[in-house]
């Protein structure tokens, strides 16, 4: 009982101090996968936001002043074209399912919001899944359409040969296609390394996103960036606002654990 006494004690100590900190600087990425009240497999519901609970969302984020931004939008500031808004936030669609232009755009649309949508190429037109016309469609409309590779497999399993292809092909697929210039990728079950990094810049993707909690700032490694998933909600608003929060909790936590390493390593 002491044991567990102490434990609770300093777990509510460390709890005390995380709170307490500062708010750390940076913009969240959010990821979503589907958007419908459709009827899906059980091992993919866990993916979904309703509609109605996605709006609900967009109107929270709104209420708190959020500014969705694109990829491009981020890299034109941190290569100083253009300045962040206030409060940014990052809306990014893994996969590229069809509710995603059907149901997601125009709850995006009525909300005046943007966001990246990242495909797995060799999905494009199959049932379920966005066409190259819903994919035009949707950069006309001021979304950033993104590689989710040809295949969605974790890149870091495959050899050097197969990993240039899955990453190099896709964004070739869809810019001959007839799509503008590919320039982010998301990383398919968060898998990547320093040698997956080094494609994307010979392949000139400019930024990658990952499975990693935090917060974004101009100094994060653009083929590093932090994303907190989103996934359907049982708690409503609540645990919307939770994932937000972990954002942050992680940002902080870096600070703490992370930023005293990398100065002593300069």
């Amino acid at each position: 009982m002491k044991i567990f006494r102490y434990a609770m004690i300093t777990v509510a100590l460390v709890a005390a101090v995380i709170f307490f900190l500062p708010e750390p600087d940076g913009f969240p990425i959010l990821e979503y996968h589907q958007v419908t009240d459709a009827p899906l497999d059980p091992e993919f519901e866990v993916y979904n936001v309703p509609p109605a609970e996605f709006a609900a969302q967009l109107d929270y984020l709104q209420a708190q002043g959020y500014t969705t931004i694109t990829l491009q939008d981020f890299m034109r500031v941190v290569h100083g074209k253009a300045s962040l808004p206030d409060k940014p936030i990052v809306l990014t669609f893994d996969d590229g399912y069809a509710d995603n232009y059907a149901t997601m755009l125009p709850i995006l649309e009525a909300h005046g919001m943007t966001a990246v949508v990242y495909v797995i190429t060799n999905e494009v037109g199959n049932a379920g899944y966005l066409t190259l016309d819903e994919l035009k469609d949707m950069q006309r409309r001021g979304l950033e359409i993104g590689s989710h590779t040809a295949d969605h497999l974790p890149l870091t399993t495959l050899d050097s040969a197969t990993r240039l292809n899955q990453i190099r092909d896709s964004k070739i697929f869809l810019e001959w296609s007839g799509l503008q210039t590919i320039y982010s990728l998301s990383y398919p079950n968060g898998a990547f390394d320093s040698q997956v990094e080094e494609i994307l810049r010979q392949s000139e993707y400019l930024t990658a996103v990952t499975g990693e909690a935090g917060l974004n700032t101009l100094q994060t490694n653009p083929y590093e960036l932090y994303r907190v998933h989103i996934r359907k909600p049982r708690f409503g608003l609540t645990e919307f606002k939770f994932r937000l929060w972990k954002a942050k909790l992680f940002a902080k936590l870096r600070n703490i654990f992370w930023a005293p390493a990398q100065i002593q390593g300069k």
